[in-house]
């Protein structure tokens, strides 16, 4: 067997961390992007609650990436988008969406894009990371509900899957209010490549 690939939990053949690449997203990767978050989260992302916070902003400066294969195909994304702790609160970031081609789930890909995506925020000194996921998943990365009670997304979420990591301590410490979009804004022709 090609040592490039590795079998996923379904037996598929995946391609090998080793093979794959986690680079900066570039606007070729938009349709592509798109389709795999189609694949990946379905019809119904557009109408989760991140969304209000993403749309018409762009991701924080540096923080898109894209996971390719040794071919160059898109197989992953990830995005972290800058955001305020309610109205006149520090500074954070939302993370999102995180998405693997459905075919390579179990293959450690998401892992991979979380721990750089991480990396590249800390690097570049920002305070604390939020999402809305899964705990078992996140927490392995550092993710928790502890420190995220006083903030609330804008729209409908589940609680308990409000997660935050601090990148410095205390970063989140007496955090309140409603998550607020401060991220650079798209123009309105492009404002749809932010999705």
């Amino acid at each position: 067997m090609d040592k490039s690939l590795l079998s996923s939990p379904s037996g598929d053949i995946v391609p090998d961390a080793s093979a794959v690449v986690i680079v900066a997203e570039t606007a070729a990767d938009m349709l592509a992007r798109e389709s795999l978050l189609d694949r990946a989260m379905g019809s119904g992302r557009k109408r989760k609650s991140s969304e209000k916070l993403r749309r018409g902003r762009r991701p924080s400066e540096g923080l898109a990436f894209a996971a390719r294969d040794a071919s160059g195909a898109l197989i992953g994304t990830v995005r972290l988008w800058d955001v305020r702790l309610g109205e006149h609160g520090g500074k954070a970031l939302l993370l999102g969406p995180l998405a693997v081609d459905p075919d390579l789930k179990g293959a450690g890909l998401g892992s991979a894009l979380m721990r750089h995506s991480i990396e590249e925020a800390r690097r570049l000194g920002h305070r604390a990371i939020l999402l809305v996921g899964d705990a078992p998943y996140y927490e392995r990365f550092g993710f928790s509900a502890e420190k995220t009670g006083g903030v609330a997304m804008p729209g409908p979420y589940e609680r308990h899957r409000f997660l935050g990591l601090e990148l410095q301590p205390g970063a989140l410490d007496g955090a309140e209010g409603v998550l607020r979009a401060s991220g650079r804004r798209t123009r309105r022709r492009a404002a749809w490549l932010a999705a």
